[in-house]
């Protein structure tokens, strides 16, 4: 039995958090200062992290390996199952010639990538994040926005940064009964206080997302639909979670938000366009090749992939075209949809649930209570799982041979190898964190803050997403922390709790497995530094101004905001 210590550092809860920190503030160095690729920083972390574990915080080291592998198995399922068989899909239509069509259909809704921006990345990036997170929305959205002529980067980065307002209901509710069930708080009540927080993001992301892809001036000229998506996103999340039910709130925020952009461009239109970026033809499928130089060398060429055919699209009518090329994506929402049937998705958690302790791990933490090592593999009803029967069932409708789906799968895996390593690595550092005490020293030292605590709340948030890449995650981690501790500063523990996942998805987009799904979804693998550094400064940022927020909620000023 390992008992976790929280201030193993000569007694110190301070000296302990500031030990804790080092693992995660390496990895972020080696990316944003270093430029170090992904998977080697994301080793470098691990490695400390079992140093400190067994070294400093005294847990045995088969126990702290143990904990590691926990860790790496959850990076495996769901998070790398998801991501796999989601860029396999976005491989079938490559190979087809289908994601040309997509990119083609979708410039037919507008041709002008601020408003697609939010179209793809906030309105459909955020019903994916409601049907199934870790991953695929980014991963998702990233391919649609290629398609419709976005670089890469920037497709990323946009991606990204729309993948906070709709994290804390994601996943049909999951991070907020998460809570509930550490917390012990009323679900309901939990979902009417971050009802009355996300929506503050809701309302200022769609601005963010054009000022990025077309600055002041994008700005400027599209404020009006950025402000009717964020707005009415906003308003259905309150509405939602409010008065009806926390498992839907993004379902019909999402709807509510595209139906409404919609609408609006049936009478108005932006003064300028921004089309196509330069670089090339939007949906032109491309890979990159060493080549023989004459000097013996090698030199990387972008060439079009030998495998990717061209639909004839002046046989078919624009609404076979426009079916055939978002079937995956329909297929993809509709299986979704099905697995979050009530009869359905019982019989699934029953039926095809593998759960298990952890083997070697038993744990208890500072306060003596059994640490959870209990194992939770829904390997039918996962993400990944209906991902990849949705790709079986594109693969049959647009008739690719057995023998191709399966060469496009392994062609996936390998461009993914690295992307492997990265996010096995940062589950398992997470892991051994969590399990060694790292991660609650940290915690608890910024929690014995007294009254300044409404401050450091949403910090603590931010961390655990930081650090976990998922908001259940976090708030199963934390969540107890910050109930507990608002208490003792006689502050909420309805608005301290709920923070924790209302600022915890501004991390989200600086988490390293998330880093790397977005740079293999955007065949940018070894460049997760240079999103680090674009998208650190937006996520401080943000955090900051939510932080004032919540201390604001915190006094009689916005009080009455607290349920």
């Amino acid at each position: 039995m390992f008992h976790q210590i929280l201030d193993p550092v000569f007694g110190s809860l301070v000296l302990s958090a500031v030990a804790a920190v080092i693992p995660l503030a390496t990895v972020f160095v080696l990316l944003g200062v270093f430029r170090v690729k992904a998977w080697k920083a994301a080793l470098t972390g691990l490695a400390l992290a079992l140093v400190l574990a067994i070294a400093v915080w005294q847990m045995p080291a088969l126990q702290a390996l143990n904990a590691a592998a926990d860790g790496a198995v959850y990076g495996v399922i769901p998070i790398l199952w998801i991501l796999v068989n989601a860029l396999w899909i976005y491989r079938l239509t490559v190979i087809t010639g289908w994601f040309e069509v997509l990119g083609e259909r979708i410039r037919a809704i507008s041709d002008d990538q601020r408003i697609l921006a939010i179209i793809i990345a906030f309105c459909f990036g955020a019903l994916l994040e409601s049907l199934a997170g870790f991953g695929a929305p980014v991963a998702i959205s990233i391919a649609m926005l290629i398609a419709a002529g976005m670089k890469p980067l920037k497709a990323a980065i946009v991606s990204l940064i729309a993948n906070t307002a709709p994290v804390a209901f994601g996943a049909i509710g999951a991070p907020i009964i998460a809570l509930s069930g550490v917390t012990g708080i009323d679900v309901h009540t939990l979902a009417q206080m971050a009802g009355r927080q996300t929506p503050v993001l809701a309302a200022v992301v769609p601005l963010i997302l054009v000022f990025l892809v077309d600055g002041r001036r994008g700005l400027r000229q599209t404020w009006p639909i950025a402000l009717v998506a964020g707005v009415s996103f906003g308003l259905a999340q309150f509405v939602t979670s409010n008065f009806i039910t926390v498992e839907i709130t993004d379902v019909v925020a999402s709807i509510v938000s595209v139906t409404a952009v919609l609408i609006m461009l049936r009478f108005w239109a932006p003064a300028g366009v921004v089309a196509t970026d330069d670089g090339g033809a939007a949906g032109v499928p491309t890979v990159s090749r060493a080549i023989p130089t004459p000097s013996g060398r090698t030199a990387t060429a972008v060439v079009t992939v030998p495998e990717a055919t061209r639909i004839d699209t002046a046989t078919r009518s624009k609404a076979a075209l426009t079916w055939l090329a978002v079937l995956p994506y329909v297929v993809i929402v509709a299986l979704f949809s099905i697995t979050q049937i009530p009869a359905v998705s019982q019989f699934l958690a029953k039926s095809a649930t593998l759960v298990f302790p952890w083997p070697g791990l038993t744990i208890t933490d500072a306060s003596g209570k059994a640490v959870s090592t209990v194992v939770k593999l829904p390997w039918a009803s996962t993400g990944g799982t209906v991902l990849l029967v949705s790709g079986i069932i594109v693969a049959i409708v647009y008739r690719v041979s057995a023998r191709r789906a399966v060469r496009a799968y392994g062609a996936t895996i390998h461009q993914l190898r690295f992307t492997i390593v990265t996010v096995v690595a940062v589950l398992a550092l997470a892991y051994v964190m969590n399990f060694s005490g790292q991660t609650q020293s940290l915690g608890h030292a910024l929690a014995a803050t007294g009254g300044f605590f409404a401050l450091l709340s949403p910090v603590i948030g931010w961390l655990g997403v930081t650090i976990t890449g998922s908001d259940t995650s976090s708030n199963a981690l934390f969540g107890l922390l910050q109930a507990t501790a608002a208490k003792q500063a006689d502050l909420s523990p309805v608005l301290m709790a709920a923070t924790n996942s209302s600022a915890g998805v501004l991390g989200k987009m600086l988490s390293p497995q998330n880093l790397a799904v977005a740079a293999a979804a955007a065949s940018m693998t070894g460049k997760e530094g240079d999103l680090f550094r674009r998208l650190i400064w937006w996520s401080l940022g943000l955090l900051a101004v939510f932080t004032v927020f919540v201390f604001l909620q915190s006094t009689p000023i916005l009080g009455w905001m607290v349920p």
